[in-house]
């Protein structure tokens, strides 16, 4: 029998525990020990396929995206009581209770927790994330995220993180554990070996987390020490090269192994995270069609290799059947021996039986009622969710003075809202919109589908009406712009999402003339409010008035008209140098 502790840390199991994780154990064929270690993703709730994932299949998890509060709870409910060993239930819960329920509680983003500078909010966003979750049969949160954002070029990381500083990341996620554990719910710190150091997305590559093994031990290393101590349960490992950690556990390391992503490298799963930290939990992979796990290896080898390096869960598939095939042949042929195997089934079955999941199996309470969904979205959680956007709203700066505004010294605002979507109709443009006109200011807003290109000056007939006005724009005085136009207004809401290489701004330009650039700086009092991307400051240097809200979150946008207005104070502190280390922004 593979050998793990069940008493210890972070399982803590008494004797009548132990013994139904090791019965369950002994009962289990190897083709459902091999099912037992992936979490598939939830792609809907007919039940002959939630029989077949459950029964065929035997998987010990499911994680759902967002749903509506019936829904998650019934597919929850159809699950538990498909399935004979009870499952882990995930959600990416990272930001309260919205990351799987439409109706839940967004609570804000971990940076914008983390600008209050108070750690009370790290605990408040634990317990709304975890306690809706629960209420719905979530009992493994896929958070909180311990990642520290060294790159501000990186795509994927800043406002999912608690900010660059590793003791403020430490207290927030302290604190958001303390949450989940109140809540009888599983956290997944993540992503280790940690994201934030290289400006690329381990989405669709194998990122590099490239610090010497004594700045890692004093900044990762630090934050994983400390959870794993305090009582984390779960870790989730990303598809994240450690070079110099593999080459200081292993001396022989080839580059490849060097660069090989954490999910796949024995070094690092079993001698830094097992090893010097002393992990005793469940090791899960992070997605594994990300490219990152993807282009490492051939999957037939990548699948047994994560179990043979030392993970315990698979998350996610290609194809379920496929993965669960080449594992299943992997072991037969002892490219995975059977104690490794058992090693990572009876972590699973203990972090089950941690959260007590046998005990309310036997009890039917592994989801609770209907009448438990009246906590998601309750009005205290929305509460504390206010509460936070007027402490984290951030004023970098406004070197011009130009805060607080009214429609008596700027009437008339130029309304420019860069984001993916470049409708002037969207909600978004139109909700910033509205809250302006309500402040009794006359809005103009920049149509940015419109842009003017080399090819309309080549050729006339494509100069269309929208781009003659725009080129009147760009070509007319200077005077004759300032006599329209009393205050320039940009919101970017460039929010992060996998898959993305950049949140740059991109500016429509031609000829170098500006278009909507900020060109005008000296000219028209300029302000700008990210909703999302913390460094703007870096494309935009000549903005005088800067403005992180972190979220575009109806309560961030009401709340940040009450301070750009002067009716509330700005409490945010930075939990990021917003100037890039730059001492020319």
């Amino acid at each position: 029998m593979a050998k793990i502790n069940m008493k210890e840390n972070p399982f803590f199991l008494d004797e009548e525990a132990q013994e139904w994780v090791l019965d369950t154990w002994k009962k289990m064929s190897l083709e459902q020990k091999c099912g037992q270690v992936f979490c598939p993703m939830g792609l809907g709730n007919d039940p002959e396929l939630l029989k077949h994932l459950t029964q065929d299949i035997g998987v010990g998890g499911l994680m759902y995206r967002a749903d509506t509060t019936k829904n998650i709870q019934q597919t929850h409910r159809m699950l538990q009581e498909f399935s004979d060993i009870p499952l882990l239930l995930a959600a990416n819960t990272e930001a309260g209770g919205d990351g799987l329920a439409l109706e839940g509680t967004s609570f804000g983003k971990p940076m914008a927790v983390a600008a209050t500078n108070n750690p009370e909010n790290g605990y408040r966003m634990g317990l709304t994330a975890c306690k809706e979750g629960a209420a719905l049969g979530l009992n493994w949160s896929f958070a909180p995220i311990v990642d520290i954002n060294y790159d501000f070029h990186n795509p994927i990381t800043n406002v999912r993180t608690f900010g660059s500083d590793p003791e403020k990341v430490l207290a927030f996620a302290s604190r958001y554990l303390d949450a989940a554990d109140e809540c009888d719910v599983a956290v997944a710190i993540k992503h280790f070996p940690g994201d934030g150091v290289d400006e690329r997305d381990q989405h669709i590559l194998t990122s590099v987390n490239s610090f010497s093994t004594e700045k890692w031990d004093e900044t990762f290393g630090y934050v994983y020490s400390n959870l794993i101590q305090k009582g984390a349960k779960t870790v989730m490992v990303g598809h994240i090269a450690q070079p110099a950690y593999v080459k200081a556990i292993n001396p022989n390391a080839t580059r490849k192994e060097m660069l090989r992503p954490a999910s796949l490298s024995p070094e690092l799963l079993t001698g830094l995270l097992r090893g010097k930290l002393g992990f005793n939990g469940l090791i899960s992979t992070d997605a594994t069609p990300m490219v990152g796990f993807t282009a490492a290896m051939k999957r037939c080898e990548a699948i047994p290799q994560a179990i043979a390096a030392g993970c315990d869960m698979i998350l996610f598939n290609k194809s379920l059947e496929e993965d669960y095939g080449y594992l299943l042949t992997a072991v037969k042929e002892g490219k995975v021996s059977e104690e490794r195997l058992d090693e990572a089934v009876l972590r699973i079955l203990a972090t089950k039986a941690s959260l007590h999941l046998h005990e309310k199996k036997r009890t039917k309470t592994l989801v609770p009622g209907e009448e438990a969904i009246k906590i998601v979205g309750c009005q205290t959680h929305k509460t504390w969710a206010k509460e936070v956007a007027d402490q984290a709203i951030t004023l970098v700066r406004d070197n011009q003075n130009l805060l607080p505004i009214s429609p008596k010294k700027y009437k008339r605002v130029y309304l420019n809202v860069i984001q993916k979507d470049s409708n002037p109709d969207s909600p978004f443009v139109q909700k910033w919109k509205a809250q302006f006109e309500k402040e009794g200011f006359e809005v103009t807003v920049r149509d940015r589908r419109t842009a003017i290109t080399v090819e309309d000056f080549i050729e006339p007939e494509r100069m269309t009406p929208e781009k003659g006005k725009l080129m009147h724009e760009m070509y007319r005085s200077v005077e004759e712009m300032k006599q329209d136009y009393d205050l320039y207004v940009y919101i970017c809401n460039m929010e992060n999402a996998s898959n993305n290489t950049t949140l740059r701004l991109n500016w429509n330009v031609c000829f170098g003339l500006g278009d909507d650039a900020p060109w005008f700086v000296s000219e028209i009092p300029t302000m700008m409010i990210s909703t999302a991307y913390p460094f703007h400051l870096f494309d935009a240097p000549m903005i005088d008035t800067y403005i992180n809200s972190y979220s575009g979150n109806p309560e961030f946008i009401q709340v940040t008209m009450e301070k750009i207005m002067g009716r509330s104070e700005f409490c945010g502190v930075s939990p990021v140098d917003a100037l890039c280390g730059k001492d020319y922004i």
